[in-house]
């Protein structure tokens, strides 16, 4: 028995235009569709005049439901799989059936599309030749200053997502970790009516973004320029170890240490 195809569907983030004609096809005549929220992705395929059974597949049930659906693949049925919006597995459920489907020896097939990631990075204007997606950062305060730092001497530009509540709190981290020049861009509701792309250094961006209560409505992409080479790079890093070591040595010690492993001056890092 010939065994049936997982088709990895990319959906509109906002604009319903966005939908490709062989995203159409395959959705239409797709067996079953497996949905992060069959009840958004029902309105979406109401939309185009679609109707198809809909499965539940979300972070909570995906472990239980992936090998059931490698077995009705194994007996020759083709699905599709989408998210609420964009192109499944980032930052989103997906990935577990599909490693599952294709230990199974089952075909998975992508059909590109729109992706809040990469549609950021084409307006941004900052450096796209090299980045690292860091999707959502830690919702608890300490374990987000954590991260940030830990990403301070990364030289590629860095991308992230974020939602309404925290935005203000996460440009206001960013500003500590990676310091308040460095410039970046607070791309918010990407091909949506009220789409707005903001530039400027990371104070500026904190201050546009905490005065208005407008920008901080919808959803967020995040782009942050990365640490410069050489000299920005090693005050970054010294930055960051001066920071975790001065919780356990005195300041001065903790700055000497730091400068030791980074190469950054020691004065740069503590005044004494």
């Amino acid at each position: 028995m010939q065994t049936g195809t997982l088709h990895v569907v990319a959906t509109p983030i906002g604009n319903l235009g966005d939908l490709s004609p062989r995203a159409l096809e395959v959705l239409g005549k797709a067996d079953a569709i497996c949905a992060e929220d069959t009840r958004h992705t029902r309105q979406l395929l109401a939309h185009f005049g679609l109707e198809r059974p809909l499965v539940a597949l979300h972070e909570h049930n995906e472990e239980a439901q992936s090998a059931r659906l490698v077995e009705r693949l194994q007996s020759g049925e083709s699905l599709a799989l989408v998210s609420d919006a964009g192109t499944p597995l980032v930052s989103d459920p997906g990935y577990r059936l599909v490693r599952a489907a294709r230990a199974a020896g089952i075909r998975v097939s992508p059909v590109p599309g729109p992706s809040a990631l990469i549609a950021a990075l084409s307006v941004a204007g900052l450096a796209s030749d090299r980045f690292s997606f860091e999707g959502f950062l830690p919702a608890k305060a300490g374990a987000r200053r954590e991260r940030l730092q830990s990403l301070a001497a990364e030289p590629r530009t860095l991308v992230f997502y974020e939602s309404s509540h925290r935005i203000v709190d996460s440009l206001e981290a960013m500003v500590g970790a990676f310091g308040p020049d460095r410039p970046a861009v607070v791309a918010r509701e990407l091909t949506k009516l009220f789409e707005t792309v903001l530039d400027g250094t990371l104070r500026e961006l904190r201050e546009r973004v905490a005065a208005d209560a407008n920008q901080q409505k919808g959803e967020f992409v995040v782009i942050v320029e990365g640490a410069g080479d050489d000299a920005d790079a090693r005050l970054a890093e010294g930055m960051r170890l001066y920071k975790a070591l001065s919780a356990h040595l005195p300041p001065s010690t903790a700055a000497k240490l730091a400068a030791e492993l980074s190469g950054a001056p020691r004065k740069s890092l503590y005044g004494g």
